[in-house]
């Protein structure tokens, strides 16, 4: 099962949210990202991550070739910057979005694509119109099921025990 994070556009002047252009990113490895990682960051509009990854390759790869070591290190080191690459590729591009002004719904997981979209749009609706009306609220992940650790109020016992001296 997958990991998706949602992200809404900026709302435009006058207009309610534009649902078909929320975008739906894929947390775990990417391997378009690491085969093409310059295509692929030219493919999704990250200009900035790319002027990164070529100042990055380029003071990495430079004195590698300078120092005359074989062709195979030159290889090697641009074969785990693409790793690098593949295995950030969902961060790289929620960094993206947000450097311009996306905001972050939250979190869903489905066997795909399409089944993260369904369950999101499911929720997301149920939330838009509750009773309570207004805009929905932020979606976030399952609670934490986390035992309560302390005693009643005014105890000194802190543990899964209410009292003192209770057998272990």
């Amino acid at each position: 099962m997958s990991v998706y994070t949602v992200h809404e556009p900026p709302l435009r002047a006058g207009a309610a949210s534009d649902v078909e252009r929320f975008a739906f990113v894929r947390d775990g490895f990417s391997w378009w990202a690491f085969l093409f990682a310059p295509l692929w960051m030219l493919r999704h509009r990250m200009w900035l991550v790319l002027i990164g990854y070529v100042v990055v390759a380029a003071v990495i790869e430079i004195p590698v070739q300078m120092s005359g070591a074989p062709a195979i290190a030159a290889s090697l080191i641009g074969i785990l910057l693409g790793l690098l690459v593949g295995l950030e590729a969902g961060t790289l591009r929620r960094f993206t979005l947000n450097r311009r002004g996306w905001k972050n719904l939250g979190v869903v997981s489905g066997d795909d694509l399409e089944d993260a979209e369904r369950r999101f749009f499911d929720a997301w609706l149920q939330r838009k119109n509750s009773p309570s009306g207004g805009p929905p609220a932020p979606m976030h992940g399952p609670a934490s099921a986390a035992p309560n650790r302390r005693g009643p109020l005014g105890s000194d016992v802190i543990g899964l025990f209410p009292e003192p001296g209770a057998p272990r």
